[in-house]
């Protein structure tokens, strides 16, 4: 679609400096000053990650040329394709602050662009789909030049519609922050709650006391073959993100006969990747399988209700056990005979229920809201759509 007659289009260096950052690795002789400096990890999507941020040492007379300015809109060069060109604009967080070669500044001349819509379109699909049209790629990541930055199309409505706009959006983007900080409040809640409730804090009046056990003791490996049983529709991977979904056809092996069945409420995870959170319990009727190299275990329900178990493998103390856990010198692999030793304390089945029960609750809620946020999102997105192109005009 053609923007509106009235909006001009510019490449972006016609109307903004483009700020190279300081190279790491770079020799330098002189005078030095040690400063904070930018990373890539630092800039996010339209916000910055600012809970680690480490120092460089800057040659004084360097110290302007890649200072970071309140109002600078910085972008990353590179990252996972899908957010390729992330950014936001620096709001003077952290005083005489410096950016690395793998971000870019952007100030825009503040008489033809509002720094706020410049913003909104290289994060828009527009920006989105130019970045991703001329990056260099590789697997899963991309990246992009300054030359290919500032040759950025550059759509500029006039300036009180850029602030209008900007206006409008920010509103979306304010109701996005509320949630996102009610989710975060409401995560550590539960994870204040899940410490309280695993380290023996009693919701019953039972005489039944807690016993420290060993995982081995009350939960057991499975490992019956499928022997094609099951055809490959009901193959299954396990992600640390999503728990089991269908495995990928590309990563599938030629035969399905070692892979191993998983009944509802049992346990899987792949022996190199439990250490990064990947195990998932199955929560579908029918059985399914997994890969051969998989861990299957189920838990002896007459002593450990799979529920509370559900939650305890989410506990600090279950990563802190896994974590330092495994064997092997290349990679970590966890085995249920490691997994096994895992102690822990055992309530009577009625709290356990209990237990389960109030945190089932707070896992619904968490993900109500982040199901709000992921369709407000998706609203803002749709808007960005029809207002950073001309499609929906808006009265100034």
């Amino acid at each position: 679609m053609k923007p509106p007659t009235d909006w001009q289009i510019h490449e972006l260096n016609e109307i903004a400096v483009i700020q190279t950052g300081l190279s790491k690795s770079a020799s330098r002789t002189g005078g030095f000053v040690r400063l904070p400096y930018l990373r890539v990890a630092n800039v996010q999507d339209g916000h910055f990650d600012l809970s680690e941020v480490k120092e460089i040492d800057v040659p004084k007379f360097l110290v302007d040329r890649f200072r970071v300015l309140p109002g600078d809109l910085l972008l990353t060069e590179g990252g996972d394709f899908d957010k390729l060109g992330r950014g936001a604009i620096w709001s003077g967080e952290i005083k005489d602050c410096v950016h690395q070669n793998h971000i870019f500044v952007v100030r825009s001349d503040r008489r033809k662009m509002d720094q706020r819509f410049l913003a909104l379109q290289t994060q828009g699909p527009h920006g989105r789909a130019y970045f991703q049209s001329c990056s260099k790629q590789s697997t899963n990541l991309a990246s992009i030049n300054s030359t290919q930055l500032k040759q950025f199309p550059t759509m500029v409505p006039p300036l009180p519609e850029q602030r209008k706009i900007a206006d409008i959006l920010g509103t979306w983007d304010e109701a996005l922050e509320k949630l996102d900080a009610l989710i975060a409040s409401k995560a550590r809640r539960k994870k204040a709650l899940m410490q309280q409730l695993f380290t023996g804090k009693r919701l019953l009046r039972s005489h039944t006391e807690w016993r420290r056990i060993q995982l081995s003791e009350v939960a057991e490996e499975q490992s019956e073959r499928n022997e094609e049983t099951l055809d490959r529709s009901r193959l299954f991977a396990v992600t640390k993100a999503e728990g089991m979904v269908p495995m990928r056809e590309r990563v599938q092996g030629a035969t399905v006969h070692r892979c191993k069945i998983v009944e509802r409420g049992w346990f899987a995870y792949n022996p190199m990747r439990i250490n990064i959170g990947s195990i998932a319990r199955w929560e579908g009727t029918d059985p399914v399988m997994v890969s051969g190299d998989y861990v299957v275990f189920r838990a002896n329900e007459s002593r450990l209700l799979s529920d509370y178990l559900n939650h305890l493998r989410r506990s600090t103390a279950w990563a802190d056990f896994v974590g330092a856990s495994g064997n092997g010198s290349v990679r970590v692999r966890i085995w249920f005979d490691d997994l096994g030793r895992f102690k822990f304390l055992l309530p009577s089945l009625a709290e356990q229920r209990a237990i389960a029960h109030i945190l089932d609750a707070a896992d619904t809620e968490l993900r109500l809201l982040r199901s709000q946020r992921a369709a407000l999102d998706q609203q803002k997105r749709g808007l960005m759509q029809r207002l950073l192109t001309g499609k929906v005009r808006v009265n100034v």
